[in-house]
């Protein structure tokens, strides 16, 4: 595995070049790689084997990165716990996955287990330590815990041939070279700022800058001081960012070549501010975790849809299925498959939902989608937050695409609340851009030659903020039970 890859240990002849960076440390390929093996050997005098689950609790640091690599020395696996999480999610996911060594800044969860604490990180192998065998493609390589949005979080198995996969694949896609520069801003928590700001710049030569807790002001004054050539990032983080930009120092933004968009839908008219505030394109992608990231992306350079999420990645596959599992003709909706090198292994100690998932090696997403003539795919919504209305199937992303029309809605989410006679009516939670004062009744006109009346919200409420599940998504499930319950309120009661 030399060509492509992203093992510290084998990049470590790159010497003095510059590989990944904080608010505390900067770090040579080198220096890097003697991190690693210093941890490595750590780890193995803690009991740390060939399968075995080294977990961190940590926020952004170059240290979660090196523990991963470290683990992966060991032929271990890795699985990255968000910090805000409480004790008890914590537990369940420490539990869950069998972590045997937890690297954190305070032991968290069961005290039997080993904690290694992040200020105790070994900088420098001994003399004497001698690695092991080289992990294989064959070997797991991170255990990543869905979101839980139905359910309790499950643990995506993804190997090593999963993320060198993946990162050739966007490697090629995005022409990363040894000057690619990622200023990652997301929580190293998630596949996403794993794979993509993480291990595939590393794998094309390129350098990572890991910022701590994001901030608008923080942002461009790290752009500006940092000069890298792309980063990743939410819609509401977009959203915060061309909100603000009055204060933005002149060509603090020229080292940029492009930035990403993902995890969430961004409108077009968000898409098209932001791309005015950067002055490079913005090109948005869609995939899951289950996935190893991302399946599809616009180019770079090349025909960009606005309002697609591009074509399938290098290397993979895309189709629409019916609810029969049959392929629907380009332009129709249906179900989003996947297929390709990247889909996970499974589901940790889960055959069942495994086996629901994953069929004849396609990938259900649960995602409604239409792909183009050109294979562009269009993400219509989620076949779970789809609205029926007295029979009639309404998709939300739909209606939030009107509502993000009006200028001063900075971000919005539709979600179904029931309703005694027509089941379902769609209810809509709207926050405003800074200093407008747009009132939901002007919002229910706007939308008006926009929308059929069955499609219009019932509601809109203006709120301050939407709230998130722990990898930053709109929880969507969390508004339809706030809106079940407040429709459950007996008549005259108080709502808030």
């Amino acid at each position: 595995m030399t060509q492509g890859t992203y093992f510290a240990w084998e990049l470590a002849s790159r010497g003095d070049a510059p590989c990944v960076r904080d608010d505390r440390l900067e770090l040579s390929y080198a220096q890097f790689a003697e991190r690693v093996d210093a941890v490595a050997e750590q780890l193995a005098g803690m009991g740390v084997g060939p399968g075995d689950m080294v977990s961190t609790v940590l926020p952004n640091r170059a240290e979660l990165l090196i523990t991963l690599m470290a683990a992966w020395r060991l032929r271990a696996v890795a699985t990255p716990v968000n910090p805000g999480f409480t004790d008890t999610e914590a537990e369940y996911q420490l539990a869950d996955s069998g972590a045997k060594v937890v690297v954190g800044r305070a032991p968290i969860g069961d005290p039997a287990r080993t904690f290694l604490d992040v200020d105790d990180l070994a900088t420098a192998p001994t003399a004497q330590w001698v690695p092991p065998a080289p992990p294989t493609e064959a070997d797991d390589a991170l255990l990543i815990y869905t979101s839980g949005s139905t359910g309790r979080p499950k643990g995506v198995r993804l190997g090593h041939d999963n993320l060198h996969f993946f990162g050739r694949s966007a490697a090629e896609h995005f022409q990363y070279g040894p000057d690619t520069h990622a200023l990652l801003i997301l929580p190293l928590f998630h596949v996403n700022a794993i794979c993509v700001s993480c291990l595939t710049p590393m794998m094309a030569g390129g350098q990572v800058s890991i910022t701590g807790q994001f901030s608008v002001s923080r942002f461009f004054d790290d752009v500006a001081r940092l000069r890298p050539t792309f980063f990743s990032a939410v819609p509401t983080i977009y959203a915060l960012l061309v909100s603000q930009n009055e204060d933005i120092p002149p060509g603090a933004l020229d080292s940029l070549r492009f930035a990403i968009c993902g995890a969430a839908p961004i409108s077009r008219e968000l898409l098209e501010k932001t791309e005015q505030t950067f002055g490079v394109p913005i090109v948005e992608g869609y995939g899951l975790t289950e996935a190893t990231c991302a399946s599809a992306c616009n180019p770079v350079d090349g025909v960009r849809k606005l309002g697609t999420v591009g074509p399938a990645l290098p290397g993979q596959s895309i189709r629409i299925v019916d609810l029969d599992g049959n392929e629907v003709p380009a332009g129709e909706r249906g179900e989003v498959l996947i297929s390709g090198p990247a889909v996970m292994r499974g589901y940790l100690n889960r055959p069942e939902a495994t086996a629901e998932t994953i069929v004849d090696g396609w990938l259900r997403t649960g995602d409604v989608g239409i792909l183009d003539e050109d294979g562009y795919l269009r993400i219509v919504d989620r076949i779970k937050d789809m609205i029926i209305r007295g029979g009639e199937n309404i998709y939300p992303k739909e209606i939030e695409t009107a509502l993000a029309a009006n200028p001063a809605v900075l971000e919005c989410a539709v979600v179904g609340a029931p309703d005694q006679l027509l089941g379902e009516v769609p209810v809509a939670f709207v926050v405003r851009y800074p200093d407008t004062d747009l009132t939901a009744d002007e919002l229910t006109v706007f939308v008006q030659p926009h929308l059929t009346k069955v499609k219009r919200p019932s509601e809109i409420h203006i709120v301050d903020a939407l709230p998130r599940n722990p990898v930053g998504k709109i929880d969507k499930p969390g508004l339809r039970r706030r809106t079940a319950d407040e429709r459950a309120q007996p008549a005259g009661a108080a709502r808030t």
